[in-house]
């Protein structure tokens, strides 16, 4: 399968690079697997899909200010993107950095606010390991320094209105480094109702990272290796699963990083185990979903592993048609735009 069949064609002018005014005012896609259909309608009746003893499952990661601006001893600029905090006491990231001349082990980085950065060692895929140091605790120092990562593909640095918008409501666990765009949509009023139906609410962990926004480089779509992601699953979300199937019930996954969470931590039965680890599924056309019955999704990047995951998910000459329709209908793509539901 080549990378290349997952391809289109999107005009600049549909990039949302800025949130619609109110999260649920988004519009929707809605795809029937089963009777093939593609309809319109408004997020914020997105509860009208979900039946009482469903379960919505929505990733609580909270997207942390990657974004950092320093400058080396001898004055020249440098940037800093977090990709994941390493384990052990000291405050050691893993990180890309973006210097106008090369960067070499040991130099040290001078960041505001009285924050330093020494650069450790270089790491294999082009990151280093870099380690902070300052008087302020680094994520209080991180919280007021950093800056939102925004994808690149928005053209434009993080505003002040970023900071909050840029996360979904639900947002807890820091440690991501792009948003779960799907759950982007949703109000707590619009939860409230959801629940008031019936329906349950659960939530997995997984730290979005490299693996979510790196271009697929290679050509054959089998010879991709995608990057692990920290994940957490609670014994109380395993269970709701279990007893959602049992009743009859239908799992929704609010988004590709609780889909990809929830199909990793399934064992051969189908079954989710709870638990924390580090998740590396790569999802395409051949997969068969053990957990997820319906997807709550956006509209992705042509060639990437996400177009990849909802066309195994839905049939990839079917999501193609949906975006053919949605490009037509001038719907608004990728992390600030709109949404699709897949039932």
């Amino acid at each position: 399968m080549l990378v290349k069949e997952f391809d289109y064609h999107l005009p600049q002018e549909l990039i949302a690079r800025y949130p619609a005014p109110e999260r649920d005012t988004s519009r929707l896609m809605v795809l029937n697997r089963q009777e093939k259909s593609i309809s319109n309608d408004l997020f914020t009746n997105i509860f009208s899909y979900l039946n009482p003893g469903d379960l919505l499952v929505m990733n609580d990661t909270r997207v942390i200010p990657a974004r950092i601006f320093g400058r080396k001893t001898t004055g020249g600029k440098v940037e800093i993107f977090l990709v994941r905090r390493d384990e052990g006491q000291s405050e050691c990231w893993t990180c890309l950095l973006k210097s106008s001349k090369g960067l070499q082990e040991g130099q040290l980085l001078i960041l505001n606010a009285g924050m330093t950065a020494r650069v450790c060692r270089k790491l294999d895929g082009g990151s280093w390991q870099i380690e902070f140091s300052g008087e302020t605790p680094f994520w209080t120092w991180l919280d007021q320094e950093g800056q939102m990562p925004l994808p690149p593909y928005l053209q434009r640095n993080a505003d002040i209105n970023d900071k909050e918008r840029y996360q979904t409501v639900y947002a807890s666990v820091p440690g991501a480094v792009a948003a779960p765009t799907a759950g982007l949509h949703f109000t707590r009023e619009l939860l409230e109702k959801i629940m008031a139906k019936g329906v349950g609410v659960a939530w997995v962990t997984l730290h979005t990272g490299l693996g979510t926004f790196l271009p697929v480089r290679v050509e054959r779509v089998e010879d991709h290796r995608i990057h692990t992601e920290r994940y957490g699953i609670s014994e109380v979300t395993a269970q709701a699963i279990k007893d959602t199937k049992a009743r009859g019930g239908s799992v929704f996954a609010v988004g590709t990083t609780t889909a990809r969470t929830l199909e990793y931590a399934a064992n051969e039965n189908g079954q989710v185990v709870s638990g924390e680890g580090e998740a590396d599924i790569f999802i395409y056309p051949g997969y068969n979903f053990k957990v997820v019955d319906a997807m709550i999704t956006n509209f992705h990047l042509p060639e990437s592993t996400l177009i990849m995951l909802v066309s195994a998910f839905a049939g990839k000459d079917y999501i193609f048609e949906a975006y053919r329709q949605a490009i037509n209908s001038s719907f608004r793509f990728y992390s600030y735009g709109d949404a699709m539901l897949i039932f």
